[in-house]
């Protein structure tokens, strides 16, 4: 067994978790980063941010504790799926720059990540993490599509 730890990225989906349960039957057990990436400020909240009553870190502290929630979720996850698993979160943008940062300072054996299988006009307006990984990531990057229902 490979000592390299590797990247789950969670974002709390159903096809988060999907990709954690697939990537243990995959890759079997082994160390792992839960890595969730959120935004320092989302459109609405840095609009929210000029107003005099609204503190300047709130938002930011706030979406912190979010994304460790949220990476604690995850890494719950991956331990009942046979990971050794620690929790990471990232307040970063783009999400697919962090999730290779993360990855390239870990020296990550792979990154997993699920997918919502974006049809081609979604995809053209909302862009695709995985496809930026997949494109900048310098290891391999296992993707998983969404379970059959």
């Amino acid at each position: 067994m490979s000592t390299a730890p590797i990247l789950i990225c969670y974002d709390g989906t159903d096809e988060a978790r999907h990709a954690i349960e697939s990537a243990a039957a995959l890759l079997g057990p082994r160390p792992a980063i839960v890595l969730d990436v959120v935004p320092i400020l989302t459109l609405s909240e840095s609009v929210a941010v000029t107003s005099p009553v609204v503190p300047g870190q709130a938002f930011e502290e706030l979406n912190e504790d979010d994304a460790k929630r949220r990476a604690d979720e995850g890494t719950s996850i991956a331990r009942r799926a046979g990971f050794e698993a620690e929790p990471r979160a990232e307040l970063s943008e783009p999400t697919w720059e962090s999730i290779v940062a993360v990855a390239d300072d870990l020296d990550a054996a792979a990154i997993v990540m699920g997918t919502r299988a974006l049809d081609n006009a979604h995809e053209l307006f909302e862009g695709s993490v995985s496809h930026d990984v997949i494109r900048h990531a310098r290891r391999p990057v296992v993707v998983v599509p969404p379970a059959r229902k």
